[in-house]
Formats: structure tokens, sequence, C-alpha cells
């Protein structure tokens, strides 16, 4: 086992799962779970996002995935995370960062942001998971264009989510 990968001591375990899972999918769900499955603690960090509208408010995108989380085998945690994320990793102890890849486009982005996370943080491997195959074609923003046309996502998020899909205005 990689130096990266192994027990921080008093915590075990640490890997953070980020994005601003605006919602959080179904996809975004397989993957957190079996991350907890690998490691001693999951943080899902909720990306407060400045830099892009949101549908959902900080507040409810946290809501939602700490709803998610509470479904989850092992320790999972929902924290809200501002800035660099290397720089969320040394503050939470964690030695790893899941990244849930749907696509060679997601690789290829993906892959680029890890080696440039290694640059700042050579102490945080990127661990690379697929969701399940049904749940690959799956994306926040199609889920959100689809419910915002009043289309049925009840397969793409969990039934919490969904039901706070009702058209509604983007965030400023």
């Amino acid at each position: 086992m990689s130096s990266a990968l192994a027990s921080t001591g008093g915590g075990g375990r640490v890997a953070v799962y980020s994005g601003t899972f605006d919602p959080i999918t179904l996809g975004h769900e397989d993957v957190a779970r079996r991350a907890a499955l690998l490691f001693d603690e999951v943080v899902i960090a909720v990306a407060i996002a400045h830099h892009k509208k949101t549908r959902f408010t900080l507040q409810e995108r946290l809501d939602m995935a700490a709803e998610v989380a509470s479904r989850m085998p092992g320790r999972v945690r929902v924290l809200p995370f501002e800035g660099l994320i290397m720089d969320f990793c040394r503050q939470h102890g964690a030695t790893a960062v899941v990244r849930g890849i749907r696509n060679l486009t997601d690789f290829d982005y993906e892959a680029q942001m890890a080696a440039m996370n290694r640059k700042l943080n050579a102490a945080v491997e990127t661990v690379f998971l697929l969701p399940q195959a049904e749940l690959q074609c799956i994306s926040s923003t199609l889920v959100r264009e689809i419910s915002q046309l009043g289309g049925d996502v009840s397969q793409m998020v969990s039934g919490a989510v969904a039901a706070r899909l009702v058209p509604k205005p983007l965030q400023a």
C-alpha cells in the first residue's frame, strides 16, 4: 500500500469527494458509496461555487448530500468547501481525493487536475472510480435541464432529490 493511502493515525484513511453536486445524482451516490467501502472516512465536500450559477443554494446542496450520505455504509460526512481542494484535504487529514469519471472526456480533464493537485500536495493521491454502467450517462447538468423542462428524473436522482427538482430559476 502506498504511504499516501496508509492510515493517518488517529482518524484512519480519509478521502475527499468534491463537487458542486447541483444536484447530487445517483452516479455521485454510487461513487461515494463505493469510496466509503474503500476508506475509513469519506468527506463529501460541497463546493461553494462562486464561479458558476447553481440551481440550488449551498445549504440545499449540503442538505441533499447529507440525506444521501445518511444511507451510506461507513463514516461519511458532508462539509462545504471553498478554495483549493488540496488545502481542504490538508485541513481534514485526507490522503486521497476521489473522482468519478464517466467517459474519456472526464478522464482527460480529471487526469490533468490530478497531476496539478499532485504538484500542490504530493501526499494526496487521486483515486478514479467509475459509476455503474447504467449511471454513466447521468450528469447534474442534464438532470437540471430535463427537470426544468418537466421530464422525469426519478431514475437519475434519489427520491429526496427528485422532490426538490420542481422547476425553479437558477441561483444568482
